[in-house]
């Protein structure tokens, strides 16, 4: 599996952008998909996931009711719409899917949950 991200760039706070994540493969159904940012000096952190359907999504509280996450099983790609960007959402961003056999409940927000990545997309909001 091999994921490939893009749509970073450079906004000024309260723009929006959208991150799109293609994977390789033919099971993307199969996989649960995440994305985390990573600011400089920082750890990487959750920001989104959704289930391998769609149907369940989770957010951190830092970006709830500005980014949404969504997916498209048909096109392999997992989309993170950001609006309302603010300064502190500077960060690299990468996708992340969750490859595992058996039946699935639910999403997971610990970068440790995931073993596939992408090599990362910037984002820059200024002030």
């Amino acid at each position: 599996v091999q994921l490939q991200a893009s749509g970073g760039g450079l906004v000024q706070a309260g723009g929006s952008l959208r991150l799109s994540c293609v994977a390789s493969g033919r099971t993307f159904s199969s996989y649960t998909m995440g994305w985390f940012r990573q600011a400089p000096g920082k750890e990487r952190e959750f920001v989104a996931a959704i289930s391998r359907s769609g149907g369940t999504t989770d957010y951190a509280d830092s970006v709830k009711d500005r980014f949404t996450i969504s997916r498209d099983n048909a096109k392999n790609t997992v989309y993170l719409q950001m609006n309302s960007l603010k300064p502190e959402d500077t960060a690299v961003y990468y996708c992340a899917a969750r490859v595992v056999a058996g039946i699935v409940v639910g999403v997971r927000t610990r970068p440790a949950d995931y073993n596939k990545w992408g090599q990362g997309t910037k984002v820059t909001v200024s002030s």
